[in-house]
C-alpha cells in the first residue's frame, strides 16, 4: 500500500515530537500567563531566551530556535493553548513549526520542510530529518520513542 502525504507528514511531526519531547516539557514549567503576556505584549526576545535556556540542554546550540511568533488560543472555562513558531535547522534539514503547549501534553504541527539535496523520495526525507533531530541532540533519543518505521530502518 503506498502512502500519500499526510501519513508522512504525521510521521515527521512524530519524530521532531519525539525529539523535542525534554524541551516541550522543560517549557511546560513555565507559568502560562508570562508566556501569555509575553507573546500579547511581542516580547519576542523573552520567548527567545526562555526556548534558548529550555533547548541547552538537549540540543546543539542553533539547531532549534524560536521563530519570532506565536498564538495564544484562549477561551473561558478551557486550558490555554500557546503556539510557539519554531525552527530545526541541521544537516540540511530545515523545519518550520509550531509547538503546541496545553496543560497537560505538547504537539507539533510542521507549517513548511525542506531538504537540501533531496532524493525526491518522501520515506528517504523522514528518515533523513530522524538522522538530523538524533545527530542534533546532545543525549539520545530512547529507541522506544522513535517512530516504528524509523526504529526497524536504523
Amino acid at each position: 500500500m503506498l502512502k500519500d502525504g499526510n501519513t508522512y507528514t504525521l510521521e515527521r511531526e512524530k519524530a521532531l515530537a519525539d525529539g523535542l519531547r525534554d524541551v516541550a516539557a522543560e517549557l511546560r514549567l513555565i507559568d502560562a500567563t508570562d508566556l501569555i503576556a509575553f507573546l500579547r505584549t511581542e516580547q519576542f526576545g523573552n520567548i527567545a531566551h526562555l526556548v534558548n535556556s529550555s533547548t541547552e540542554l538537549y540540543f546543539k546550540p542553533g539547531t532549534l530556535a524560536f521563530g519570532s511568533s506565536g498564538d495564544v488560543r484562549l477561551k473561558w472555562g478551557e486550558a490555554p493553548t500557546v503556539a510557539l513558531d519554531m525552527e530545526f535547522m541541521h544537516r540540511g534539514v530545515s523545519v518550520y513549526f509550531r509547538l503546541l503547549l496545553e496543560a497537560l501534553q505538547a504537539g507539533i504541527e510542521i507549517t513548511y520542510i525542506t531538504f537540501s539535496d533531496s532524493t525526491g523520495d518522501p520515506e528517504s526525507n523522514t528518515l533523513r530529518l530522524v538522522e538530523a533531530i538524533a545527530d542534533a541532540r546532545l543525549t539520545p533519543i530512547p529507541r522506544h520513542r522513535l517512530p516504528a518505521s524509523v526504529a526497524t530502518a536504523t
